[in-house]
This record gives structure tokens, C-alpha cells and sequence, in this order.
């Protein structure tokens, strides 16, 4: 007679959490610089990936990731909105952007999905510019898409009086207005540079200007000097938009920071450990 030998119940063996960053293409994130940092900074254990996924595997991956250890991802273009369509449960600020940057793996497999960039965005500004106080003024904002989404949420719970925004496409300024409310005043394309006439804070939330990109038609004579402007493409770092605001006295502020601070909260959800964005970090990535 054989007998069975003996299985001994050992609980499953534990790994250091894994993340990463999804995106088609991919190559060009700097999010894994930004995170290898912290980790090492830290000393914790844990890794975090560039995952290229082509759209048509978006939600096969996603569905496998939690099972290989994965706690969460970030998430970029094209697939913030996709992403949060995708998820179980999801903040009200993803809800009110309507696109996903930062997604956490709950134990049970569910995704949650969350959007840092309005965060981000602010965290930014008050950094680099701490005097600076949202409910001064106007803010003028250049570009629809879900930046812009991001941005007009974060100044209009900031306390921003009056947001004007115009693009390219006014059809998609006048669905933010709609869906913002009556502080939203919405310029046409051809009167963008009006928009810029006693704006407290002016903002470029295109990608126009980027390396690679048409530059931003957009004229800047009616920026006064004490307009806070920033932009959120931040290669380069120093766009034509932020040369030709500092040459007219304004203060800038690039957009690199926006990228490191959106990305906290995602890093202590996953690691355990809320980090801090300071020079090092910045010259670490750039």
C-alpha cells in the first residue's frame, strides 16, 4: 500500500511590488527614472517597468498584470481613457477628467483607477512659485484635451474666479465649459491671444512647442509681467512660449515638475513610502 506523502501548508512566498508605466510607444517616458529613483533613495525593494501595449492588448494586459505580482501602473497616452473605462471603481477627480493616470491592483484583482495630473499640476506651481495664489485672478488655458481637463479641474477647486480657455477645435472648449460650469469662458482660436489680457496665470496645455511639434501660434503681447505662466511640455525644457514670457517679465514655470509631483501619490499607494520631489530628483531625470 502507497501512501500519499504529506503536503506541508507553507503560505505563499512574498515579492517586492512590481509597477510600471503603459504607453504606445513607451521608450520616451521618463517615469521609470523618476521611480528607480525613489527606490533607490530609499533603499526599498521593488521595481518599476516601461510596458509598450498596443491598444488592442490593453485590456488583456491589465487583467494579467495583478496576477504577476504587479500593484499598479501609470498609465499614458493613448490609454488614459481607455484605462478608466476599464476600471472597477475610480476617484472623482478620474471621473471628472474622464481619463486615468494612475491605477492601483487591489488584493482581490479589481482596478482603481485615479487621476494625479490636476495634482500634479498645482504641486508644481507652488513649488517653484510660492507666493503664487490661484484665486488672484484669471487663468488662461491653451489647449482642450486631457491636460487641459486636468488643469481646469485642479484651478477651478483651487478657487480660480474666472477660467478662459480656447482651442484649436472650439467644439471641445465648449464641452469643458458645459461640463464646468459658468466660470469657464471660452475664446475662439483666432482670439487666443486677447485671452491673455489681464490673466493671473496663463498656461499652455498643448503640445505644441514640443520638440517635433509645431510651434505655439499663440501671441504674447498682452501678457503683463506679473502673469504667471507655465507650460506643460517640458521637452525642452525652456519652451519658445516660457523664452518669450520671461523676456516680458513674467515669471515660468517649466513642466517638468508636473511630471515628478503627479507621480507621488502613485509611488506611496504602491511602495509604502511617500517621496519627496526636490532638485536631485529633477537633475536625476533630466
Amino acid at each position: 500500500m502507497t501512501t500519499t506523502p504529506e503536503i506541508k501548508d507553507e503560505s505563499f512566498p512574498t515579492h517586492p511590488p512590481l509597477a510600471g508605466v503603459l504607453g504606445w510607444p513607451i521608450a520616451h517616458s521618463r517615469s521609470p527614472l523618476v521611480h528607480g529613483h525613489w527606490l533607490d533613495r530609499y533603499g526599498l525593494e521593488g521595481g518599476y517597468i516601461p510596458l509598450p501595449v498596443h491598444p488592442d492588448n490593453l485590456e488583456n494586459v491589465l487583467k494579467t498584470l495583478p496576477k504577476m505580482g504587479f500593484v499598479g501602473v501609470n498609465v499614458t497616452i493613448p490609454h488614459k481613457e481607455a484605462a478608466l473605462r476599464l476600471s472597477d471603481s475610480l476617484t472623482d477627480r478620474a471621473a471628472l477628467i474622464k481619463a486615468a493616470n494612475t491605477l492601483i491592483f487591489r488584493e482581490d484583482g479589481k482596478i482603481h483607477a485615479d487621476n494625479t495630473d490636476g495634482y500634479g499640476f498645482l504641486a508644481n506651481l507652488l513649488q517653484e512659485a510660492p507666493d503664487w495664489r490661484p484665486d488672484q485672478g484669471p487663468a488662461a488655458v491653451i489647449g482642450a484635451g486631457g491636460a487641459a481637463r486636468a488643469v481646469v479641474a485642479s484651478l477651478l477647486e483651487s478657487g480660480v474666479p474666472e477660467l478662459r480657455i480656447t482651442n484649436r477645435t472650439r467644439l471641445r472648449a465648449d464641452q469643458i465649459r458645459a461640463e464646468f460650469g459658468a466660470k469657464v469662458v471660452v475664446y475662439d482660436w483666432a482670439q487666443a491671444g486677447n485671452m491673455l489680457e489681464g490673466a493671473h496665470t496663463a498656461i499652455n496645455a498643448t503640445s505644441m512647442g514640443m520638440t517635433g511639434k509645431a510651434p505655439l501660434p499663440v501671441p504674447l503681447d498682452a501678457l503683463a509681467p506679473e502673469t504667471l505662466v507655465t507650460d506643460l511640455v517640458y521637452t525642452p525644457l525652456m519652451t519658445d512660449f516660457l523664452k518669450e514670457a520671461q523676456q516680458r517679465g513674467c515669471m515660468v514655470v517649466d513642466g517638468l515638475g508636473m511630471l515628478l509631483h503627479q507621480a507621488v501619490p502613485g509611488f506611496e499607494r504602491w511602495f509604502g513610502q511617500r517621496p519627496e520631489v526636490d532638485e536631485e530628483l529633477r537633475q536625476a531625470v533630466l
